[in-house]
């Protein structure tokens, strides 16, 4: 190898030793770094791994091609084949023993001196190398030496070839007669043992890739090719071989051995290496010429059966050890996906790991699972405790979980959905009270009369004030107190609607807070009932709520304190009080407490303090509003808050825009930023507008929940969930899309006996007296004739099961529960789509519960192991 590219060949025997060959031969082993093993002035490979130089041999000059010996003994033994076509057996400064000392220093000569190309062992009789030899008009090109043959004195043995030696030659050490001889008048440029059987050799001669058998080396099998360099068989599939010419490799399968199965793309510069990862199936790597990359080639299946054109897939990457031209390289024998690269120049080396394309399968219940090499992960979202309060939920997680709690479906007491979603999410809780005080009041009598105010309940609060009209404003007394109160308050019937969805008022022309402050008081928000007698002006049932909350069960002591403040209520503007409040309300931690003294302490008309405090709900301060806004500052403060609720996703944004197209834009906001496709759904079936649900975002939004509840196997929720959808959005309910048709004149057997009238006769004609959801229809409406008979029973398809022989349990006989009413699944057709054999439906599932093939007689139909869903088990089912 000398003036050409190093070379590196990995030890058959000792995972942590190569030896790099160009001008001599460098046995190295290679090591973590700082190990006992690795000594100063190692060779660094990697951030893990350096090299150490064990032994160099510099004895065989002119070298060309090297290969290590196959077997454990004799250690380090290694065959050089050099320019004059001698092939020399050395070894690397290990401990010999006497087979090895035999065989250091043999050389097996040619007749004619030519350079030798390539070696190979062969691996099962590992004392046959082969070598290839270039062209000689009247000598064979490929030779294989038995290493353990003695001498035989040749007198072909001429004097060119002792000149062309560079040692004194040992005439006991010199073989020159091959155990065979193959290849005539023609060159070799690569050769490789067959490895399904060790008696063939693929030779890549100059215009042909070549088989020989040495059982028989008369003959032999080739096709002509140009690709006849660095053949190399995959170790994983042993049918499988590579070869390459100029910038293009060849992959042939020998069973089919007439032309290559498939051609990998061609490289711009000339290939000098290619070789198959030993522990990696259908990985082969490539190197061109004063390149820097190495090009993989991962074949995902094997070749093809016979007779089959299809190529198998392939994914080609590059990958880069370092910046430098790189010499060759060589994959380690039992490290996954490892090698050892050396550069064209200087012997720097690099310890390199092709990392594995990592494949990701997400499964539709959150499990994340992943490939990477041999090893297979699996995600799994943690249940514990601990986590989930630390960590929130992936919303397909929720999703699924609020599925199971048939979350969206209680239509009549809506505001409990948000209970089976969870009850904690404050947003889910204002949208379904919301989408509640809607539903009372569309079904309130008194607005059902006045004609199309339901469909304005459901357009909003937005639309709804921007139709007000006779507003009223009026002052009162404080309540408890005959001192009159300066601030003034707006009355009008659109007002009191936007309080009844609010949730303050009750039906009627009174504005009643009373029911509502109880309610508040159950569930123990004191400051929020507090604040909302407040905003009706009765401070003393305000400081009586309060007071109750102080001596609660783990009630708050400091509202005790609050009342005492605001029992010094004055509304003298430069008293004390005012001025203290002013300046110590914001240090109050909860923002009810707050808005009740800033409401105080405001000037009528300007309430900035109460409006925009954010941690107020937006129920309460739109109440507010309507309460104490006039009708200049009521809409521009409603489309203000309406617009910050759509931009930030804000379900108690669904108050103020109802279920309108501003409210799909809200909806869309929030869909947008948590994926909840599942609220998004049930919410816009609630509305009654048309037109919303034509839209195309909640058409997605409808559609994409119900794929995700197919694809968490929730059939039966899927199936309720388009009953409910087909109750609320009639135009939904899709048409009759499969019938059973009859066999004669193709109509519709079902379609016919539902437009059949009984004119007047009893349901006796049927065979079934007495009994109206049991009538027999043997034939076919249409033409009459007779309809196929089932399997299992021989009667007429249309026979009720209960009336059909070998039936005769009692349960089976006359079930007229409701369940069974509504749907009869035993009395459905049923048949094979492969033979074509069936019956009623209870019949085969009775059948195949114990049976694989057919009922038919002489069918060996396996039909229910046909169909691959038959086996899946709905999720959902109890």
């Amino acid at each position: 190898m000398s003036g050409s590219k190093p070379d590196i060949l990995w030890s058959p025997h000792h995972p942590d030793r190569y030896v790099i060959c160009d001008s001599e031969l460098g046995l190295y082993r290679i090591g973590p770094v700082g190990s006992s093993e690795t000594k100063a002035g190692t060779l660094p490979l990697s951030e893990e791994t350096a090299a150490t130089l064990l032994a160099i041999n510099s004895d065989t000059p002119y070298m060309k091609c090297v290969a290590w010996y196959p077997k454990h003994e004799p250690e380090c033994l290694l065959a050089v084949g050099q320019a004059n076509g001698r092939v020399v057996l050395t070894s690397l400064g290990q401990s010999h023993n006497s087979t090895c000392k035999e065989l250091v220093g043999k050389e097996f000569v040619p007749k004619h001196a030519r350079q030798c190309n390539t070696l190979a062992w062969n691996p099962v009789d590992s004392n046959l190398l082969a070598a290839g030899l270039d062209k000689h008009r009247a000598d064979f090109s490929v030779l294989i030496w038995d290493i353990s043959s003695k001498y035989s004195p040749e007198a072909s043995v001429s004097s060119e070839k002792i000149r062309l030696s560079s040692v004194d030659l040992d005439s006991s050490s010199v073989v020159t007669k091959p155990l065979y001889e193959l290849g005539q008048n023609d060159a070799c440029l690569s050769l490789c043992w067959l490895l399904r059987d060790p008696k063939l050799l693929l030779a890549g001669m100059h215009r042909n890739l070549a088989i020989f058998d040495l059982r028989n080396t008369s003959q032999k099998t080739f096709v002509n090719t140009k690709a006849i360099q660095g053949v190399t068989v995959d170790p994983h599939f042993h049918d499988r071989v590579a070869s390459f010419y100029e910038g293009q490799v060849a992959i042939w399968d020998l069973r089919k051995f007439e032309k290559p199965v498939l051609t990998l793309s061609e490289q711009s510069k000339p290939l000098t290496k290619v070789a198959w990862c030993p522990t990696r199936n259908g990985l082969l790597a490539t190197l061109t010429r004063d390149s820097n990359i190495i090009r993989l080639y991962d074949m995902q299946h094997t070749p093809t059966p016979i007779g089959d054109e299809t190529e198998p897939t392939i994914i080609e990457r590059s990958v880069q050890p370092y910046e430098s031209q790189i010499g060759s390289f060589a994959w380690h024998p039992s490290s996954q996906n490892r090698m050892v690269v050396v550069s064209a120049a200087n012997r720097v080396m690099t310890d390199f790991t092709v990392f594995e394309r990592i494949s990701l399968a997400w499964s539709s219940t959150t499990s994340l699972m992943w490939a990477c090499g041999r090893h297979l992960y699996d995600c799994v979202e943690d249940g514990a405790e601990g986590v989930d309060s630390v960590i929130e939920k992936d919303i397909a997680t929720k999703m699924r979980q609020r599925a199971q709690s048939r979350y969206g479906h209680d239509t009549v007491q809506v505001w409990r959905n948000h209970l089976l979603a969870g009850g904690s999410n404050p947003q889910l809780k204002s949208l379904w009270y919301d989408l509640f005080y809607m539903k009372q009041c569309a079904e309130d009598i008194e607005l059902k009369l006045q004609g199309n105010k339901q469909s304005v309940v459901y357009s909003g609060i937005k639309n709804i004030v921007k139709t007000t009209s006779g507003t009223t404003e009026s002052r009162r007394c404080w309540s408890g107190s005959e001192r009159q109160s300066d601030v003034p308050r707006y009355h009008s019937e659109e007002r009191c609607l936007s309080l009844r969805l609010c949730g303050w008022i009750s039906r009627g022309p009174d504005i009643d807070v009373e029911v509502f402050l109880r309610s508040l008081e159950q569930e123990r928000e004191w400051e929020r009932a507090a604040a909302v007698a407040l905003f009706n002006l009765d401070i003393r049932r305000a400081i009586q709520i309060l007071n109750k909350g102080a001596t609660a069960e783990k009630g708050d002591l400091n509202l005790n304190v609050v009342a005492m403040a605001l029992s010094g209520y004055t509304d003298e503007k430069s008293s004390l009080w005012r001025e203290m409040c002013s300046s110590l309300r914001l240090q109050l931690k909860n923002p009810y407490l707050c808005v009740m003294f800033a409401f105080l302490t405001s000037e009528p008309g300007a309430y900035d303090g109460v409006l925009y405090e954010s941690s107020v709900a937006v129920r309460d301060r739109v109440a507010f509003a309507c309460m104490f806004l006039s009708d200049a500052q009521l809409p521009r403060y409603i489309d203000k808050l309406t617009n910050e609720m759509k931009e930030a996703g804000n379900l108690e944004g669904i108050l103020l825009t109802g279920l309108t197209k501003d409210g799909v834009d809200l909806m869309e906001s929030y869909v947008d930023l948590t994926g909840d496709v599942q609220t998004a759904s049930f919410c816009m079936l609630k509305g009654s507008p048309g037109e919303v649900l034509k839209d195309p975002r909640v058409q997605c939004w409808i559609e994409n929940y119900r794929n995700l509840l197919d694809a968490w196997r929730f059939w039966h929720k899927r199936a309720e969930f388009d009953i409910h959808r087909g109750k609320l959005d009639p135009s939904s309910k899709p048409l009759a899309q499969v019938f059973v048709s009859c066999n004669f004149c193709g109509k519709s057997i079902s379609y016919s006996c539902s437009a059949m009238p009984h004119q007047g006769r009893g349901f006796s004609q049927y065979g079934v007296s007495g009994s109206p959801t049991k009538s027999k229809v043997t034939s076919c409406p249409g033409c009459r004739k007779p309809l196929p008979r089932c399997a299992l029973c021989l009667m007429n398809m249309g026979t009720p099961v209960s009336n059909c022989p070998g039936t005769g349990k009692s349960d089976e006989r006359l079930d007229l529960t409701r369940e069974n009413k509504l749907a009869q699944f035993n009395n459905w057709f049923t048949w094979c789509h492969n033979c074509r054999h069936g019956g009623h439906a209870g019949h085969m599932l009775s059948w195949f519960r114990d049976h694989t093939e057919c009922p038919v007689s002489g069918c060996t139909c396996k039909c229910m192991q046909l169909d691959t869903t038959g086996n899946l088990v709905p999720s959902d089912s109890s």
